[in-house]
């Protein structure tokens, strides 16, 4: 079996373990910054076997460079995206927001010396 075999590269910035929706950007995340063994990350996603995930490891040092750029440009992604959602929260995050800044002022007209959190 080729090291290719294990994903599928459906486009430039979309590599999947074969037969899951499981992108290498996870696996590669979690070895990456949170310095998590194989072991742990097969443990927290069991639906990807031992084998799988050391073959993305292998897959990451085999392409350093292009992986590399593949997570640049995911981790960059990723970031819009959050800076996305705060602006464009959905209508029951905005209202959570309010009330709870509404709660926020009456503990503070009742008692002056509540601190905000």
């Amino acid at each position: 079996m080729q090291l290719e075999d294990y994903f599928n590269f459906l486009a430039p910035d979309d590599i999947r373990l074969k037969d899951t929706r499981i992108g290498i950007e996870t696996i590669l995340f979690d070895y990456l910054f949170r310095a998590r063994t194989p072991e742990e990350i097969a443990n927290i996603y069991p639906s990807l076997t031992l084998e799988q995930v050391y073959a993305t490891i292998l897959y990451y040092l085999h392409n350093k460079e292009a992986a590399d750029a593949y997570m640049t440009d995911w981790l960059e992604w990723a970031e819009q995206m959050r800076e996305e959602q705060k602006h464009n929260l959905p209508p029951v995050a905005e209202k959570l927001r309010r009330l709870r800044a509404e709660r926020d002022a009456l503990r503070q007209a009742n008692d002056p010396q509540v601190s905000d959190r």
